[in-house]
């Protein structure tokens, strides 16, 4: 910045002092967009490599998000079988079924004595002929125990089920959870695994933009080098670049919300129909409104980032000769 433009700038009251600040911005930030739409061909390219790695750590992070849900509804669905022991009367198993209402970890109770247990084993095992034969009922009655959704997980659950095996009446309990288990240990690994391609992507992205920018600095060496003859600040030559990179940032950010939503529709039909099988109904969730500008955000930071550190690297190195 010339010594007559720092002159007028200090007889300029503070309230023009910020309102030209931001002027000032203003007009770098549209100069740096317009640099952009002068050479389409290559900012294109940058952007869309820039939507790509990012809608990849995004992608992930919406199955996640989804495998989340879909555990969460399967939760509720947990239930706890207690047989009860042998030589039982009807009224202590009574007794037993109001002690267990008391419970503040139980949300619902359902009693299944012999006689129902053996006509279910019937309906459903397709032997009903042979159990015809039997000298009497082989099957125990049998209490079905819902948690509430604070100990529907399985961790919770066997808490329950260890507190409901000390009933003097109960036999054993079963807790048929293990494949829900397994897959809470698939979703943690997945969250992992978007946390390490995530770092792996970002680092990429900053590295395009850094290259990218470097290659704009070279471009314009010769106004750089006049810039700093008619006594430009390093602030004032490297703006226009920091606002590149956040633009590259911002316009990357959008292509990987429009791609991870492309994605959702074409795999929102499949999954209804994988989940139809086990008797649920949801849809495929994608990046909220909050998400957008989480996505947003970050990417035009990357930018932002990449375009400093190619600027402080390179525009040292360029003095007029």
């Amino acid at each position: 910045m010339s010594d007559s433009a720092k002159l007028t700038r200090s007889k300029l009251p503070l309230s023009g002092r910020i309102v030209m600040f931001f002027i000032r911005h203003v007009q770098q930030a549209m100069a740096s967009m317009g640099e952009l739409w002068r050479n389409p061909v290559s900012s294109v390219m940058t952007m869309a490599v820039l939507g790509v790695s990012l809608s990849l750590p995004a992608a992930l992070q919406v199955l996640v998000k989804n495998a989340e849900t879909i555990t969460s509804s399967w939760n509720s669905a947990a239930e706890i079988s207690l047989f009860i022991e042998d030589n039982r009367s009807e009224q202590t198993i009574q007794s037993l079924l109001t002690r267990i209402r008391t419970y503040s970890e139980v949300d619902k109770v359902q009693y299944i004595d012999r006689n129902q247990a053996l006509e279910e084993f019937q309906r459903l095992s397709g032997f009903g002929e042979a159990l015809a034969y039997l000298d009497k009922n082989p099957l125990p009655a049998v209490i079905t125990v819902t948690p509430t959704p604070r100990y529907s997980t399985p961790v919770g659950a066997r808490e329950l089920l260890t507190k409901l095996e000390r009933e003097p009446e109960i036999s054993f309990g079963r807790l048929d959870i293990e494949w829900l288990e397994r897959l809470q240990a698939v979703v943690r690994l997945l969250e992992r695994t978007v946390m390490a391609i995530a770092a792996l992507l970002v680092l990429a992205v900053v590295l395009v933009i850094g290259n990218t920018i470097r290659l704009a600095i070279m471009n314009r060496r010769s106004e750089i080098e006049v810039m700093k003859l008619v006594g430009a600040t390093e602030a004032f030559i490297q703006r226009p670049f920091l606002y590149t990179g956040i633009w590259y940032g911002v316009i990357g950010g959008i292509l990987a919300w429009l791609i991870i939503n492309l994605l959702v529709w074409y795999l929102d039909s499949a999954l209804a129909e994988l989940l139809g099988l086990y008797g649920s109904q949801l849809e495929m969730k994608s990046l909220t409104f909050i998400e957008l500008l989480q996505l947003v955000g970050l990417a035009s930071f990357l930018g932002w980032l990449g375009s400093y550190l190619s600027v402080r690297q390179h525009l040292r190195s360029i003095e007029p000769s």
